[in-house]
This record gives C-alpha cells, structure tokens and sequence, in this order.
C-alpha cells in the first residue's frame, strides 16, 4: 500500500521509500525514512494535496510524492 491509498486518520509505518535522485533525497530529509510512523491527517478538497504527520512534524505532500512511499498498518 502506498501513502496516498489511506484513509482518514490512520496510522501506519513507512516500510520503503521507491523514489530516485533529488525527490527520494528530499523525502529522506523530512523524515520519511523505513520504520517511521505516520498519521494520514486529510486530504485537499480536491484530492491534492494530503496532510500527514510524523511526531509534532506536520507535512503537506503532493500525491506523485506520495505514492513514492510504500507504507504498512500499525497493529
């Protein structure tokens, strides 16, 4: 399952982050690295952009980003 495909509000952990060069850098600098956990906040009205949350660290993604990060549920 990728970030973009959750629902409201649920948790999951980041289990492999697919994107190449200065994109997969970037995301890697925000955190979005394997084992983290992430909150799916909400998406736009539109559908793009989604908001997501890692700790205290709140981070607004486009869904092309998103579905660079694969991710699994928390149980």
């Amino acid at each position: 399952m990728t970030l973009n495909e959750l629902k409201k509000k649920m948790p999951c952990r980041v289990t492999r982050v697919n994107a190449k060069g200065m994109l997969g850098q970037r995301l890697a600098d925000m955190g979005f690295c394997p084992g983290e956990e992430i909150l799916f906040v909400r998406k736009a009205p539109l559908g793009d952009p989604i908001h997501v949350q890692m700790g205290t660290y709140h981070v607004a993604l486009r869904l092309a980003e998103a579905k660079e990060i694969e991710v699994g549920e928390i149980r």
